[in-house]
Parts: C-alpha cells; structure tokens; sequence
C-alpha cells in the first residue's frame, strides 16, 4: 500500500481531474502536460461562477482533446476501424446523470452526455414523455445533431498513434485465431493487465471530479455506465461526495465501484473505507470470481462545511479530501483550485513487488478552502 499523503493548498474552487493507465501510456520519468490533465477551461469556468456540472464537462472536453487519452481524440478502433466513445456525467446537486455509449462522429461525447443530462431537468416531454438519460450508437449521434452539436468525421479523430495500435492489434488477432484454429484449441478468454496481452498494455479512459464555490459536486467519464457518481449533502449523508472511475469497464459496472465508493465515504474515515471499498468490492469481489486480473482506478472527492468556520457573507469555507486509488500499475492524476497558478500532478504507482490486478494503492490528501463571495 502506498502512504496516505497530505495536499496543501486553497482557494475559492476546486477541480480535479484523472487519467488512469499503466506505465505504459505514459513515459515513466514524464510528468503530465497540464493542459492535457484538463484544468484550464475547468478552473477558467469556476473563475466565472460557473457551476460544478459546467467545470467538469470543461475538464473531460480538455482530455478528450488530448491525443494521449482514450477518450475522444485518439480513442481507440473497434475491430471494424471505426472510433466509438463513452461518456458519462452526474450533477450531485440536481442527482441528473446523462451518458453516451458506442457514439461515433462527435469529438466531444461528454457534451452529448451533459445535453442529456440538462435537458431532463427540464422535466418531462410533450405528451408527458420521459426524457432519455442515456443514448447509443446512431441514435445518440442524431439526437445531439439535432441538439446543436457539431459532427466531426471519425477519422479526423483517429491519430497515427491509435491507427498503428489498430492495425497491431488486429494481427495479433488474426495470428492468435489461425494458430487456435490449426491446433483445434479451445477459446479461453482472460483479461490480464500486461502489455503483451493488450498490445499497448494501457487502460488511459480519463474523468474528472470538482466541487464549486457553492459546495456542488458533479463528476464526469469517459465511459458509460456505473462510471462516477456525484452527489451533494443532505440530512441523512453528511458529505458531498464525486467519484469517477477508470479501468477496466467491466470490471467497473459489474461492481458498481463508483456508487460503492460513494456510499462508503459517508463513514468518518474516508481512507480507510476507500482501503476497504477497493479490496473487499473490488479486488474481491464475487461479482469478479472468475477474474484473475482485476483492473480499476477510483478518484474520490469529499467536501463539508468547516463546523469552525465563521458564518460569514464574505466567506465559506469548505473541508476537501481528495483521494484516489488504483488495481493497475499506475495511475495519473492531478488537481487544481481555482487560486492555483498551475495544476498539480501525479503519477501514482504500485509499490514494488506489488502484483496488478490483485494489489492496490491509495494515496490523498486534505485542504481547507475559503471561497469569497461577491
């Protein structure tokens, strides 16, 4: 297990943002490029009294942006060449989800999902019909043309980084099905984390958590699902809690980590029930039984109001715990305030000997942030 580490720092907002991967994705000695961690427009919005929902739909538009990630630009081919993304997002205030599955020719899915998302607060359809929350395919691509959201041809979305994986891969396919079919063997299907099974050897989906000036939480994916949840205070949970996930998808949904994070960070120790979420929900979970590879990465955001803090017109100050753990070899995450002049970021990895898959780190921090209000 890695050590619990402690963040300085405050200011008036705070977004924080992941991209989850093995050591693969990333050079080992290579820190993340801030603008591709996705805190610029992020914090911008805050700045300008934006919501949390807006910031972290800001913050997943910057890293589907980025060429690096598996999300948006640069996403990887399905075995037809083509490029479908997933995203997801979930306002805690309004507890609204929106997400995208399978969605092909829109550069920004998370603004699909985040349509879908303001679009059912609205309320109810004509007729009374009730508004989607969640879209596929061709029908998700009309559904936000029809919304005003630009098309973009898949294949300015390709790179040459993920083409030369496609065509990689699909050898490796193709070899791996002659020499089964010559030798009369029986498919066995495994998910295992090491390069020389997965190409690449990287799990890079990206999300992203903020908490606003006024204590909202929203947290974002790029993939559907059980992929974050988002969730404000209310008399029964004493925190406003986001948490968004990265890793294998389905590892993620069938454990419903993000949902059994949440709930487990209502406990007075949130490093500790993280510690136990990751193991005893994830790594051993009997929904996974049949795995022998579990892959994830979590960042959790908790926020409350200080019980010191001075009831104030001009200030508001707010306790923030901001944790992440993780199943694969590393895992890279940032976080950012809105009085920051840079982001801060990280790449969290096992500790050595640790096996991934079946070992996890947890690392974190608190601060104190005061946010003046106009």
């Amino acid at each position: 297990m890695m050590p619990h580490k402690s963040t300085r720092g405050h200011g008036d907002d705070n977004a924080r943002g992941q991209a989850s991967s093995d050591s693969a994705s990333l050079q080992r000695d290579q820190a993340p490029d801030r603008k591709a961690m996705g805190f610029v427009l992020a914090v911008e919005k805050l700045n300008a009294g934006a919501l949390a929902v807006e910031a972290v739909t800001a913050a997943l538009v910057e890293l589907e942006d980025s060429p690096f990630t598996n999300a948006g630009t640069g996403s990887n081919l399905n075995l037809s060449g083509e490029i479908e993304c997933d995203a997801s997002i979930m306002d805690g205030r309004s507890l609204h989800y929106g997400a995208v599955g399978a969605l092909s020719g829109i550069k920004n899915p998370v603004l699909v999902a985040n349509r879908l998302l303001s679009e059912a607060q609205k309320g109810k359809l004509s007729a009374g019909r009730v508004p989607p929350c969640f879209l596929v395919g061709r029908g998700a691509y009309h559904w936000a043309v029809d919304h005003g959201i630009p098309p973009c041809p898949s294949d300015q979305m390709a790179t040459k980084c993920s083409l030369s994986a496609y065509k990689r891969n699909k050898r490796k396919i193709e070899l791996a099905e002659k020499v089964e079919c010559s030798a009369g063997a029986q498919v066995k299907r495994s998910r295992q984390s090491s390069g020389k099974q997965n190409g690449s050897g990287s799990l890079d989906t990206v999300g992203a958590v903020v908490v606003d000036w006024e204590g909202n939480v929203a947290a974002a994916a790029a993939h559907y699902g059980c992929g974050c949840w988002a969730e404000n205070a209310w008399k029964l949970n004493p925190y406003s809690i986001a948490v968004s996930t990265s890793g294998c998808g389905e590892h993620l949904m069938r454990t419903m980590l993000a949902r059994e994070c949440s709930a487990s960070a209502q406990s007075e120790d949130a490093h500790q029930a993280l510690l136990d979420t990751m193991q005893n929900k994830f790594i051993s979970s009997p929904f996974l039984a049949s795995e022998d590879c579990i892959l994830g990465g979590v960042i959790v955001l908790r926020c409350c109001r200080c019980a010191d803090s001075e009831p104030s017109a001009d200030l508001r100050a707010l306790l923030v715990e901001f944790l992440w753990s993780h199943t694969t070899e590393s895992m890279c995450v940032g976080y950012m305030s809105a009085q920051d002049c840079k982001a801060k970021t990280h790449i969290s990895r096992l500790p050595p000997g640790a096996i991934a898959g079946q070992s996890l780190a947890i690392e974190g921090g608190v601060c104190r942030l005061g946010s003046p209000v106009d």
